[in-house]
């Protein structure tokens, strides 16, 4: 059994051995007062950064008000961050869990009794069972034993945690013949926007759409994870606007409540009618310090010049890890502050990058892998062109020291 670096909370993470104690902004503290630009947020889940006055507020008003109540009751900021969240999507409804796993557990539920609707319903004739859930190879969904399975990649599949879950499916992005096989059996297909643990591999706008048409023809949900994608991450509010993309579910955690746990599940259409009393439940889902947080985040996405920025600050990321001309790099890409940069192992692989750029000194930068030879820029969409500077003036120095 892995064990962390104070032996009590087990090491499923491969933890570094640094304990923070503070952030600010786009900057991390160590206990040992050593200072570190975050090009990580928390794995995009701190979307305003650290200490963001209005999300602090925000948490501490709500927290001398009420922190929690069962969801037997409604509180007024579940209430007001669901109609702004909502309207700002163009859902119809939602369902609030903790993560981005029990978002999509939710996703993939409502997606099972859709399909069970279909063929059991008032006239539907009982032939053919639509429960397959059609996902991308590369694609990452989740920890749970469904969201494991519905991840395309075999190396979240040990057979220690077999046997898993019938009813998943799982094709290439891109490949167009894939779609030609979508039948009756499918009762949804879900998507992400940009594959981040995967690789922070781009998904072609034309094909995507494609496979939306796909999934309608044969009567199936299309859906989108937007765990990762969501919440400004790609310079809209959501990765399917950026795509012009129309999913019947949508499924969002991470940035949503700016640090505090939180997910959701949007609906509509379709969709909408799904659920009902008893189909799934959350005990910590929605409660109102999550939401009073949420509606802060809003608050600051919904500047149509805050979203700009984003754009404009990833693209000058990436344009200027290409203008280093690196040999070991290989690619640069991304939208909005979504990056993912290759390396082609002849200095190190992302790992030994990712631990040097931490180590360095006087200032580290914290950076995360998706991949064995892919480096992930989530930083901070607050970030100030000062730091961003000065954490890729650290990138680089490791880069051509390793090289």
């Amino acid at each position: 059994m892995g064990k962390s670096m104070n032996g009590r909370i087990v090491n499923n993470y491969s933890s570094f051995d640094v304990v923070f104690t503070s952030g600010n902004g786009s900057v991390l503290t160590d206990r040992n007062k050593k200072k570190y630009i975050d090009f990580t947020s928390g794995i995009g889940v701190n979307c305003l950064g650290h200490n963001y006055g209005p999300l602090v507020k925000a948490v501490q008003k709500q927290a001398e008000k009420e922190i929690h109540i069962s969801n037997y009751y409604n509180s007024d900021k579940g209430i007001e961050f669901a109609d702004r969240l909502l309207l700002l999507s163009g859902m119809e409804g939602v369902f609030f869990g903790n993560s981005g796993a029990e978002a999509n557990e939710a996703a993939i539920k409502l997606a099972r009794k859709y399909g069970w609707m279909r063929t059991h319903g008032e006239g539907t004739p009982n032939v053919i069972e639509r429960n397959t859930i059609v996902t991308l190879e590369k694609s990452f969904h989740g920890r749970t034993l469904a969201t494991l399975t519905a991840t395309g990649q075999d190396v979240f599949h040990p057979d220690c945690f077999s046997p898993y879950p019938a009813g998943f499916k799982t094709i290439a992005a891109g490949d167009y013949d894939a779609l030609k096989t979508f039948d009756e059996t499918v009762c949804a297909v879900m998507i992400e926007g940009i594959q981040g643990e995967g690789g922070v591999n781009l998904i072609d706008a034309d094909w995507a759409h494609a496979c939306e048409k796909a999934a309608r023809d044969c009567g199936a949900l299309f859906m989108m994870d937007e765990v990762q994608t969501g919440m400004g991450r790609t310079g809209n509010l959501f990765a399917f606007q950026t795509l012009g993309l129309s999913p019947d579910v949508v499924t969002l955690a991470k940035g949503i409540a700016g640090g505090i746990p939180m997910g959701a599940c949007l609906f509509r259409g379709k969709a909408a009618g799904v659920f009902v009393a008893g189909d799934h439940q959350s005990t910590f889902g929605g409660n109102p310090l999550a939401c009073a947080a949420g509606l802060a985040v809003l608050e600051a996405l919904e500047d149509r010049g805050f979203m700009d920025r984003v754009e404009q600050v990833g693209e000058r990321i990436r344009n200027t890890v290409r203008s280093w001309n690196l040999p070991c790099i290989k690619d640069v890409r991304g939208c909005g502050l979504m990056i993912g940069v290759d390396v082609d192992g002849s200095c190190g692989n992302a790992a030994a990058i990712q631990k040097a750029c931490l180590q360095a000194a006087p200032k580290g930068l914290c950076i995360s892998t998706a991949g064995k030879f892919t480096l992930r820029f989530l930083p901070p969409l607050v970030i100030t062109d000062s730091l961003i500077d000065e954490g890729l003036g650290i990138l680089k120095s490791v880069l051509t020291a390793f090289s």
